[in-house]
């Protein structure tokens, strides 16, 4: 219940009315329709009026309406960014990026997620794009065909995916796996495994392409195992299949699956790297802090937000953005995980 002023009238009704363009007007001496350009279109009146407008605008506390201004100029200083998980650690780095990106622009970035769901991403992003003028969606499981569809209907950025004819920004990931698998080589290793992610994924699938192609290369097994959820649970449970699987040495989807893996070897008394080499993908928080540290590839997840927010920013504008598809590159970080096979010391 509202708090009683000393009339009897509740409290809210003492706040004063919001401040309008006409208030602003009286203040700085000119026209309401000069107030509302120099808020709305900066650069279109003399620059004198305009710093007396915002100058009066600021005395009297008046904060501009994203919405209202939407109505004359189609914009609302808005972006969205749309990722499968929030909880996962990988979108930290990438989410933060963004955010400071729009920001230092002046756009507001507003977030949600699909839940791993394709037709939960499909409903989201129809839902956004209308409140924002454009729209990140990152490691998208849509197919190219509903992508192109939103990308038609407003400024749109893939990261983690690549569409023809739709802006992207996504790690190369070839030069890491080619240091990962010069690393597991170097260490004794003829038999690789690969716990796989998604199978709706673009990215579980690329890894999976480019590691088959460059094990062959080097005259090396390699098998892929399903697994399917991108989770620690996802990658415990795959244990027992990279076990029967002969190999020895694993690389995962991700980092999380990574970690509920070396979770389930030490469960399980199987020796990392002695018994099996553990290599993880992404560089999340936390891969440092595992017994072993996690072995893992690393994806510039921060310069790819920077990026891949700075061409959403120049889609809307009408700008020339650059190279549609920007592809930065992936390195290996070696630490504790990988080993010889034999288990008679470390690489």
């Amino acid at each position: 219940m509202d708090e009683q002023s000393a009339t009897g009238e509740p409290e809210s009704c003492n706040r004063k009315p919001a401040v309008t363009i006409y208030d602003i007007a009286q203040v700085a001496g000119v026209s309401p329709s000069t107030v509302s350009r120099a808020l709305n279109k900066p650069g279109r009146i003399n620059a004198k009026t305009e710093q007396r407008v915002r100058e009066a605008a600021r005395s009297l506390g008046y904060r501009l309406n994203p919405m209202a201004r939407a109505l004359p100029t189609g914009r609302t200083g808005t972006l969205g960014l749309l990722v499968s998980d929030l909880t996962n650690p990988l979108y930290f780095d990438l989410v933060g990026s963004a955010e400071r990106a729009a920001s230092a622009a002046g756009h507001t970035l507003v977030l949600a997620e699909s839940r791993e769901s394709a037709e939960a991403e499909r409903a989201t992003a129809e839902r956004l794009q209308p409140a924002v003028d454009g729209l990140l969606l990152v490691a998208t499981r849509l197919d190219d065909a509903e992508i192109a569809g939103l990308a038609a209907a407003k400024p749109l950025v893939l990261v983690n995916r690549r569409v023809p004819g739709v802006p992207s920004v996504a790690p190369d990931v070839s030069p890491g796996i080619a240091q990962t698998l010069d690393h597991l080589q170097a260490a004794g290793h003829r038999a690789v495994g690969y716990l796989s992610g998604p199978a709706g994924s673009w990215p579980n699938r690329e890894r999976w392409e480019v590691l088959f192609e460059q094990a062959l290369a080097r005259g090396l097994s390699i098998v892929e195992i399903p697994a399917g959820v991108p989770t620690m649970d996802g990658g415990a449970d795959g244990l027992r299949r990279v076990l029967a699987s002969g190999i020895t040495a694993v690389v995962t989807f991700n980092d999380l699956m990574a970690l509920g893996l070396l979770r389930a070897c030490r469960a399980g008394g199987i020796d990392v790297p002695g018994r099996l080499s553990v290599v993880g993908f992404d560089d999340i928080f936390g891969a440092e802090l595992t017994t072993p540290a996690l072995t893992t590839v690393r994806s510039p997840l921060a310069a790819i937000g920077e990026a891949a927010t700075a061409r959403l920013l120049a889609e809307i504008r009408g700008e020339d953005g650059g190279p549609p598809v920007v592809a930065l590159p992936a390195e290996l970080v070696v630490r504790e995980s990988v080993g010889p096979p034999d288990g008679s010391g470390r690489a």
